[in-house]
């Protein structure tokens, strides 16, 4: 070879083999970027020729197989079972369980979406945004210490390690104390910190093991006794042990090997009347007099278990309707069991004006209340106060929903036993929520205003009419 070739071929990379590799990807790069160039260019020609293959293979099957081989055939299946109830079904099929089914039931129901407010506009004058409104709220009004709140509106029971992990727990207790509202501790244990952080916290006394301790019951703003919820009836409740984290176990008294625990059904000690007085009278007692509630699901017996309830002495009545949520329960008690959020709130506003106790005890509706309009709306039919669950759970996940979604769902960050809930941000979900409530808050001064009113407990069913016929005789409004 000759020098100055030689040369020239040191510089390109000291051999020939080299040089011949270079170029040889070279060529490869340019071929390949023809053929995507040809393959972009003819790609209208190509791609139809495709789509229009695909299309009619697949017309000419769905025309001419018979019924039974058809794809058509399940398409009828699923018009006839509807997609969800197929799915779950097919996931019985796979566990041979009963199925779990998280948030709450997919039926319709009469709800608060078939009311309408009417505004007033020369018979009574709406209010200027500017004017104060009036929505602080007493409940236990005849206890010894009424529970005050800033708000009509609090966060639902979503128990700590039966539920909920421990830190989302946190960001509810400090987004509630942000702007002055309770939270409710539901069926899990009750940590001090979460008393620290928590400005009002209704304790919820159950039946498990790990049951509040009299430490806890004397810090407690309000005691709820759980008998039932509307997504599981009266039912116990059985926590498996999978996805726990050691901490959390240890919280729910369960040792290494335990599989799971449970939580009893009602209050076992409460057998008659007389035992439910007893109790109410020993957590008044232990508590310093803070209000006493009791949590039923509300059933076709609702008149008959809101009378035992009063002359229990109970201060509070909480009614949880049909459509309301829950971490885990059984579909059959999701779905059929129960009576819907609105029908209850008429039943039971009804009963206790009928009987005299209207001014005995406050109640407190939950089940599906979505919206501030469905808040101003049960509390003009009667309610002195709601519970949000579902709502303020989102609402604490917020943007952090993009951590989960679109593999998982956004509740893999709240639950105990997730995948994702490590991922949680505390301190950003508790700013969340508080956002989240104040902007209910608002909405719902909003709203009196537009009746011409200054407060919110002066909103009643005369400012209410129905647009559904059905809604319309379960409230017993007028239909426009």
């Amino acid at each position: 070879m000759r020098p100055h070739v030689s040369w020239w071929f040191l510089q390109m990379g000291g051999s020939l083999p080299v040089r011949a590799v270079v170029w040889g990807c070279v060529f490869t790069v340019a071929v390949w970027l023809g053929l995507i160039g040809i393959l972009a260019i003819t790609s209208r020609w190509w791609l139809r020729l495709i789509v229009q293959k695909t299309v009619a293979h697949a017309t000419n099957l769905l025309f001419t197989e018979p019924y039974t081989k058809n794809l058509l055939e399940g398409l009828t299946a699923l018009r006839k079972f509807g997609v969800q109830w197929t799915l779950e079904n097919e996931l019985r099929a796979r566990s041979g369980q009963p199925l779990e089914k998280p948030i709450g039931t997919a039926r319709t129901f009469p709800h608060f979406d078939g009311l309408l407010f009417s505004p007033v506009q020369l018979h009574r004058r709406p209010l200027d945004h500017t004017v104060p409104v009036k929505i602080d709220t007493v409940l236990g009004r005849r206890s010894k210490c009424p529970l005050a709140l800033s708000m009509p509106i609090m966060v639902a029971g979503m128990g700590y390690g039966v539920a909920l992990s421990r830190p989302f727990v946190r960001a509810i207790a400090k987004g509630t104390a942000m702007v002055g509202t309770a939270c409710n501790s539901g069926q899990g244990p009750v940590l001090q910190e979460f008393r620290d952080l928590a400005r009002y916290l209704v304790v919820q006394y159950h039946a498990a093991s790990w049951k509040p301790s009299q430490q806890i019951l004397r810090q407690a703003d309000m005691i709820e006794i759980r008998f039932g919820q509307g997504a599981n009836a009266g039912c116990g409740t059985v926590i498996a042990a999978d996805g726990l984290a050691p901490q959390v176990k240890q919280d729910l008294q369960m040792s290494s090997s335990d599989q799971s625990t449970y939580i009893p059904a009602g209050q076992p000690q409460v057998r008659r009347p007389h035992d439910l007085r007893r109790l109410v009278h020993k957590l008044r007692i232990e508590s310093g007099g803070v209000p006493i509630a009791v949590k039923l699901a509300a059933s076709h017996n609702l008149e008959h278990d809101l009378r035992i309830a009063v002359q229990a002495g109970v201060d509070v009545v909480v009614i949880d309707g049909a459509q309301g949520g829950t971490h885990a329960s059984q579909a059959i008690l999701v779905d059929d069991f129960g009576l819907p959020t609105l029908s209850a709130l008429c039943r039971a506003v009804r009963f206790l004006k009928e009987h005299g106790y209207r001014s005995q005890v406050d109640l407190v509706v939950s089940g599906n209340i979505r919206t501030p309009g469905d808040v101003l709306k049960a509390l003009a039919l009667g309610a002195d106060a709601v519970y949000m669950g579902t709502a303020a759970l989102f609402a604490t996940v917020h943007t952090q929903i993009t951590k989960a979604i679109p593999f998982e769902p956004p509740t893999q960050l709240a639950w105990a036993n997730a995948d994702f809930h490590g991922q949680f941000q505390e301190e950003e979900g508790a700013q969340s929520l508080a956002r989240f409530l104040t902007s209910c808050a608002e909405e719902v001064k909003s709203g009196v205003r537009a009746l011409g009113k200054t407060s919110v407990h002066d909103v009643n069913e005369q400012d209410l009419v129905a647009w559904d016929p059905e809604v319309a005789r379960v409230t017993g409004l007028p239909l426009v």
